[in-house]
């Protein structure tokens, strides 16, 4: 937070997300009410669901070109003016009298196309907030956006829902289409201000090589930094396992109702979905700035070990020892993500940090689907406490690596040490 407040140029691009985020959540939250009423609802609800997701699996893509781009402040801005354009179609195309399916099918088109682009955009914004920050900063700012994020994406939910009562679904969509203008506005200004200062924030070094190269070189470099890689899996299993928990939870609700509710069901899912949000936003905001000096490990060995709780918690299901855990995990989680975001910002070239940066991002959003399908499919043909026991399995071999892997690189820095003292 304490970057927020003191730079200016960080204030505005955090600004700037912010207000995309509480437009794309609000008419998000929009097109699935108007999607819902439909007649064949589920059909609508899982393409609006597709549009979503696929564009997240682009990310490794969307930072390749991110990295081989020149001027990125004009890029931003113009991607921003892109997504106003396309965000005030939409709102044309609900005041007119298209038919529902046609409309559907339409800004589910206009959606995915938005959110690839608003994929290239966060990658040209990675190295600019580098640079505006110093890399030493780069893991607190990215954990204040994302924390800020997840609490704007909580509550701008509730606001929606009582907008929808007296605002009609294309004004929803022109308030989307105006977020995403006064976005670039914002980034604009701070390239503007640099330029007319004579500095530039742009390196004129770009990211040349092919694509396969580039991966290439973002897979060598962060295997000079010994461990770096087993973290990188070990997080985006525990993002699988994030994902995995709130699918199979709620299947344990439906069938142990007695332990399991806190009044009735769907509060009981509002508050376990609100006490994961609070946790993973506090993680994010706070983490790095408590425990600055905890290794990536120590945080990875605890949300593993809270994930071996939560999921036993599970098993013997009563939600009062469930709900605690869960927050601490969402949290501890988070603090681990940042930590490694942190520790790729200092090991990988500048020129291809958006790259490196896509492949992980890509990664751990491909875990969370790929392991929720694996163990509701064990839940679905068998039984759920078969699927959160294989469960347990999995996040137990995730603590038992993590350990290893501590134990190991701290014996390598400890023989670096005493090679550097001798040879002193």
């Amino acid at each position: 937070m304490n970057i927020f407040l003191k730079n200016k140029d960080y204030k505005r691009f955090s600004i700037a997300s912010f207000l995309s985020k509480t437009g794309d959540v609000l008419f998000y939250l929009a097109f699935m009410t108007y999607a819902s009423k439909l007649q064949n609802y589920s059909l609508a609800l899982s393409l609006i669901a597709i549009s979503e997701s696929i564009p997240r699996l682009f990310e490794i893509f969307a930072g390749y070109f991110a990295d081989r781009t020149h001027k990125k402040f004009r890029n931003i801005f113009l991607m921003a003016v892109v997504r106003f354009v396309l965000y005030g179609l939409v709102g044309i195309l609900f005041a007119t009298n298209v038919s529902d399916w046609n409309l559907v099918i339409a800004v589910v088109v206009i959606n995915f196309f938005s959110d690839t682009f608003g994929s290239y955009s966060a990658g040209l914004v990675s190295p600019l907030i580098a640079d505006i920050v110093g890399k030493e900063e780069f893991g607190e700012a990215e954990g204040f956006t994302g924390g800020v994020s997840q609490i704007i994406n909580m509550v701008a939910q509730f606001v929606g829902s009582g907008l929808l009562l007296f605002m009609s679904y294309s004004s929803l969509a022109f308030v989307n289409a105006f977020t995403f203008l006064v976005a670039g506005i914002l980034y604009l200004s701070v390239g503007l201000k640099h330029k007319k200062a004579g500095r530039s924030l742009e390196h004129q070094e770009v990211n040349e090589q092919k694509f396969l190269a580039t991966m290439k070189s973002s897979y060598t470099q962060a295997k000079r930094a010994h461990g770096l890689l087993t973290i990188m899996v070990i997080v985006a299993l525990l993002n699988g396992v994030l994902g995995a928990m709130s699918a199979l939870i709620p299947i344990v609700m439906a069938a142990h109702k007695s332990t399991m509710l806190i009044g009735s069901y769907s509060f009981t899912m509002a508050l376990m979905g609100v006490l994961v949000s609070l946790g993973a936003a506090f993680g994010s905001m706070f983490g790095q700035q408590l425990f600055r000096n905890v290794s990536a490990f120590a945080m990875t060995i605890t949300a593993g070990i809270l994930s071996f709780l939560t999921t036993l918690s599970s098993i013997i299901a009563h939600i009062y020892a469930i709900l605690p855990f869960f927050f601490l995990l969402a949290a501890t989680a988070s603090i681990a993500s940042i930590k490694l975001t942190q520790w790729l910002v200092n090991t990988v070239e500048h020129k291809i940090l958006a790259s490196t940066m896509g492949l992980l991002n890509t990664f751990a959003m491909a875990s969370a689907p790929v392991m929720t399908t694996i163990f509701t499919t064990i839940s679905g043909i068998s039984d759920v406490r078969y699927a959160l026991i294989a469960l347990l399995a999995v996040e137990a071999m995730v603590v038992f690596v993590a350990v290893r892997l501590s134990v190991k690189v701290k014996r390598s820095q400890t023989e670096a040490e005493t090679v550097i003292k001798v040879s002193e």
